[in-house]
């Protein structure tokens, strides 16, 4: 059975400003999500399901909807504020959505076979892909999982600070734990971390949590007992969210099973401002030149 592609595409983009989703960043027009989904279609996925809202429905619909016939099985979700909340009153303040791992509960009914999920703004490589790939095939179990760990200097930026998941992982490479650091940035040989935090330097290899994990089916089931809880804790709080990593660190701690760190030397760059734009542009006008990606994905 082949894996799935889940794509978070939900968000607000509240820091950029337009739908940076279906924005064109590749030579042809193409988005960033186009290049996962070519990749994830070479390395052997065999399916797309996008997470989005209602409002942005047809937007996104247009862009992939042609393209993607007959080259992969695509699936849209919707991810709304009154989705799993099982009879909870939303309130009405609340207008930020629940989080990542609310985004891939939504999925639940269109996913039953192991499944990668990431960020639509986000480019990973094709490296990332096909571990993510071998793995889903070869090792995802309900007690196995995994998460792509980047190396930390190719997650940073030119143009300033950045803030990281930095992974802990044991001997055998499994997942530990996932911190926060802020301020992240390079400084001659070192990855200095000014947040006044331990460690204050960083090695360059240090594994990074992009938001690209790989799951079996079995964990909708744990994640929907888990949202139960945020929301009877978090109800009231309007910007609460339930991430992907509050998942994973419960799954941890309560031995559950196992989430490795699959290591991958591929180039991760994302979007989160307009000054990011022509930067992502430029990495993949390089990319295309030296020949990693046809100047047309879909021609």
């Amino acid at each position: 059975m082949k894996p799935t592609l889940v794509i978070l595409a939900a968000g607000m983009a509240s820091r950029y400003g337009s739908m940076k989703q279906v924005e064109g960043f590749g030579p042809s027009g193409e988005t960033i999500m186009d290049y996962s989904i070519y990749d994830a279609i070479e390395t052997g996925f065999g399916k797309v399901v996008f997470i989005i809202s209602k409002q942005f429905s047809e937007n996104i619909r247009k862009v992939f909807d042609k393209k993607l016939k007959n080259r992969i099985a695509t699936e849209y979700v919707f991810q709304e504020m009154d989705m799993f909340t099982n009879g909870v009153q939303v309130p009405a303040g609340r207008t930020k959505p629940w989080g990542t791992a609310h985004a891939v509960l939504c999925a639940k009914d269109a996913v039953s076979e192991p499944f990668a999920v990431i960020n639509a703004d986000d480019f990973y490589g094709r490296d990332g892909f096909k571990k993510a790939s071998n793995f889903l095939i070869n090792d995802c179990t309900p007690q196995v999982y995994s998460l792509m760990g980047y190396e930390l200097l190719k997650t940073l930026s030119e143009h300033g600070t950045v803030n990281r998941g930095v992974c802990t992982v044991d001997q055998k490479g499994n997942l530990i734990s996932i911190t926060e650091r802020l301020n992240v940035s390079l400084k001659v040989d070192k990855i200095a971390c000014e947040d006044g935090f331990e460690p204050r330097e960083l090695s360059l290899d240090t594994p990074a949590s992009m938001n690209f994990w790989c799951f079996d089916p079995s964990i909708f089931n744990y994640t929907e007992n888990l949202f139960e809880e945020f929301l009877k804790e978090n109800i009231a709080n309007p910007k609460a969210e339930f991430f992907i990593p509050i998942v994973a660190d419960r799954y941890i701690k309560e031995k559950k099973g196992v989430i490795k760190v699959i290591h991958t030397s591929a180039q991760w760059f994302g979007v989160t401002y307009k000054d990011d734009a022509p930067i992502v542009k430029e990495s993949l006008r390089e990319l295309v030149d030296a020949g990693e990606y046809p100047d047309n994905l879909w021609k």
